[in-house]
C-alpha cells in the first residue's frame, strides 16, 4: 500500500496495542515511524530496474527477519522513555506494527515475499488497489480523533478502534467481491469457449467497485473490466496477442524467466522499434503497464547479456479519470487508448 496508509496503520495499531499504558502521541509517533521502515527498500538501487522491482518487498517485508527484529526495536524505545517496564508490551506493539506492514501489502497484486528465508515466492491476492481513500480515510479519522481526545483516554481509543475495524472491515469486503467478480469472469470465459492458464481479478485505481480481469491463454490475453453496477454481469472484453513467438525465444533467458515468475505467469512481449519489451500485465491496462522492460533484441537474445531498461507508460490521467468514473457507474465505454 502507498506510505500515508502504511504511516495510518502503524500509528493506529501502536495507539491500540499501547492504550493508557504510554502516551498516545508517543505510541501514534513510533508506530508511524515504523510502520513506514519496511518500506525504505525503495531505496536500494541494484543496478537494473527489473532487479529493483523484484527485490522490493523481500528481506524489508520478510514476517521471519522482522519478527527477529522486534524485541530489539521495544526494548530501545522503552529504554529511550525511561519505560523499561513496559518493555515486553512496546515488544508486542512493535511486532504487530511491523508484521502488518507486509500483511497489508500482500492484499495489493504486487507481490510481498513474506516468507524469506524459507521462500521467495511473491505473495499478492489482489483484492485491494495500492492506493485507496476508502480504507484510509477510516484510520486517519480515528486516529485524528483519538489524538485530540487524548485528554478522554475511553473516547481517543474507542475512536481509533472504530478506524481500525472500519478499515479492517473494508479489506473484507473487498475479498468478498473479488471472488464475486471472479465467478462472474469463470463464467463468462466458458461460454466464450475460452480456457484460461491464469486468471487474473483486481480493483482498478482508488476504489472497488470497477475491477479489471485479465485471462491468459499461450498465445493471447483477454483484458476486460467489471463494475459492479452494470446492468448485465458480463466483463467487456478484448482480446490481444501475447507475443508469443517472442516469449519462446527469450525463454530460459534471466530477465524473462525472473519477471515471468514474479508475475506468476501473467506476462506479456512485444517488438518496439527491433527490441524486445516485456510487461508485467498485473499493473495498469493496455497499452500502459507500470512495469514493462527493454530485455534485448526483437531478434531473440543476443549471446552477451544486457542490462534491461525500464519502458513502462502512465496513462494520459485528462482521459482516464473520466473514463475511469464513467465505467464505474456502469457506462459501457471502451477503455482509452
Amino acid at each position: 500500500m502507498d506510505s500515508v496508509s502504511q504511516l495510518a496503520l502503524g500509528a493506529a495499531v501502536g495507539v491500540a496495542v499501547m492504550g493508557r499504558r504510554t502516551s498516545l502521541v508517543k505510541a501514534a509517533g513510533w508506530g508511524a515511524v515504523l510502520g513506514t521502515l519496511p518500506d525504505l527498500d525503495v531505496f536500494i538501487d541494484h543496478g537494473d530496474p527489473m532487479l529493483n522491482m523484484v527485490l522490493h518487498r523481500a528481506e524489508s517485508h520478510a514476517l521471519f527477519w522482522l519478527t527477529l527484529c522486534a524485541p530489539l526495536f521495544g526494548a530501545g524505545i522503552a529504554r529511550l522513555h525511561g519505560e523499561w517496564p513496559l518493555w515486553r508490551r512496546w515488544w508486542l506493539a512493535v511486532w504487530l506494527v511491523l508484521i502488518t506492514h507486509p500483511l497489508l501489502d500482500t492484499l495489493t497484486i504486487y507481490g510481498t515475499q513474506l516468507a524469506i528465508p524459507f521462500s521467495n515466492h511473491p505473495y499478492g491476492v489482489g483484492s485491494v488497489f495500492v492506493i485507496d481513500p476508502l480504507y484510509t480515510l477510516p484510520l486517519l479519522l480515528g486516529l485524528g480523533c483519538a489524538l485530540a481526545g487524548r485528554r478522554r483516554p475511553a473516547f481517543a481509543l474507542r475512536a481509533n478502534a472504530i478506524g481500525l475495524a472500519l478499515s479492517t472491515a473494508y479489506l473484507l469486503w473487498g475479498i468478498a467481491v473479488q471472488q464475486h467478480v471472479r465467478s462472474i469472469a469463470q463464467a463468462s470465459l466458458t461460454r466464450q469457449g475460452v480456457q484460461a492458464q491464469a486468471l487474473l481479478v483486481t480493483p482498478t485505481a482508488f476504489n472497488s467497485v470497477l475491477w479489471r480481469v485479465v485471462a491468459t491463454t499461450s498465445t493471447h490475453y483477454h483484458e476486460g473490466f467489471y463494475s459492479l453496477l452494470d446492468a448485465q454481469a458480463e466483463p467487456l472484453w478484448e482480446t490481444h496477442q501475447r507475443g508469443a513467438e517472442l516469449m519462446q525465444a527469450y525463454a530460459g533467458h534471466p530477465s524473462y524467466e525472473r519477471l515471468n515468475r514474479f508475475a506468476k505467469g501473467l506476462v506479456a512481449m512485444q517488438a518496439v522499434d527491433g527490441r524486445a519489451h516485456l510487461s508485467d500485465l498485473r499493473m495498469g491496462q493496455t497499452p500502459n503497464y507500470t512495469f514493462s522492460f527493454d530485455i534485448g533484441p526483437a531478434a531473440g537474445p543476443g549471446a552477451e547479456p544486457q542490462a534491461t531498461q525500464a519502458r513502462g507508460r502512465r496513462p494520459e490521467l485528462s482521459r482516464a479519470l473520466p473514463w475511469l468514473w464513467a465505467r464505474l457507474l456502469g457506462d459501457p465505454l471502451p477503455p482509452p487508448r
